[in-house]
């Protein structure tokens, strides 16, 4: 199997486990504070087993600065589950993935906000674009502000998801050095304090066999999943995996249908590839440069990583 199949692979297979993230959430019957403890505790055991068994720990690369922001990045990743998994329970799966697809233009926008990074044109044109399909996915009727109803809610939380992302994307992109997996475990250390006095453990009693849900959450969605995705990123360009990380909200919206029987309306369908080409072009447009720089750097395995798809979070 050549590298680039191997890749595309371990990245569909990746997007396919994002996708049924979701159902794991909501079978779990937990609170999202008490979902994402769990998540970060179980994931921190797999995702730790997997480092000291490849022996990475030995001359990891942090340095004060680099893991100052690998954990300003895991308060921000931390916060941003919390306030998607409150969005699955005022919306539905469907509509709160779509609309946290938002994330690529929040990341352009707080970069030329916060960092001064260049924002063109033809960038806000597509940013409008995917504006309005938002608008159309979301389903928000005027009603819905007049009624005080938690739909909006939901939908405010999932963009809320979405900034939070975005932030933790920017800053994890100025960590150089460090191999992706030991930045994912920073982060996902960094919740389990965090979260600890957020977590209901009274309301876990009698949970029973729903622990299963959460410890898949933990060692499949966090531990196997980043694996699988850092793996994949090393062999691919750019371009494929941007467009693989659509497989995680189709998968998300099929499991939603098959499962609960939710389903986005006709009008709010076409919405979805407004978000989709808008967010592909923000991805993949090509930045100006004076000189051609060496591309091997990019693709190293120390190099700096983004804590899920350069598309769209694996949540």
């Amino acid at each position: 199997m050549t590298s680039d199949l191997k890749g595309t692979a371990q990245l569909t297979a990746a997007m396919v486990l994002s996708g049924t993230l979701g159902v794991f959430v909501v079978e779990s019957g937990a609170s999202p504070f008490n979902v994402v403890f769990f998540r970060v505790l179980f994931g921190a055991l797999a995702l730790g087993a997997y480092v000291v068994a490849r022996g990475w720990l030995r001359g990891h690369g942090f340095t004060p600065r680099s893991l100052g922001l690998a954990v300003l990045g895991g308060v921000f990743i931390v916060f941003n589950w919390v306030f998607l998994f409150e969005s699955y329970e005022n919306t539905s799966i469907s509509v709160a993935t779509v609309v946290y697809h938002t994330q690529p233009f929040y990341v352009v926008l707080l970069g030329a906000l916060l960092f001064r990074e260049r924002l063109t044109a033809a960038k806000v044109g597509w940013i409008a674009v995917a504006f309005v399909g938002l608008i159309l996915v979301s389903g928000v009727t005027p009603g819905d502000f007049t009624s005080g109803g938690g739909y909006l809610l939901g939908v405010g939380q999932a963009l809320l998801a979405a900034l939070l992302y975005g932030l933790s994307t920017l800053v994890t992109k100025r960590v150089t050095g460090v191999r992706p997996h030991l930045i994912a475990l920073v982060q996902v250390v960094v919740g389990i304090p965090l979260l600890l006095p957020f977590a209901d453990f009274g309301a876990m009693r009698g949970t029973g066999a729903d622990w299963g849900w959460l410890i898949g959450l933990g060692v499949i969605h966090t531990g196997l999943m980043y694996v699988l995705m850092y793996a994949a990123y090393a062999k691919l360009p750019t371009s494929k995996i941007a467009v693989l990380a659509f497989v995680y909200p189709a998968i998300a919206m099929v499991m939603d249908w098959a499962v609960y029987g939710h389903h986005i309306g006709l009008v709010q369908t076409l919405g979805v590839p407004l978000i989709v080409l808008a967010s592909l072009r923000i991805t993949l447009a090509r930045p100006r440069v004076s000189a051609s720089a060496p591309r091997t750097a990019a693709r190293a395995p120390e190099a700096a990583s983004r804590p899920a798809t350069p598309v769209a979070s694996e949540v």
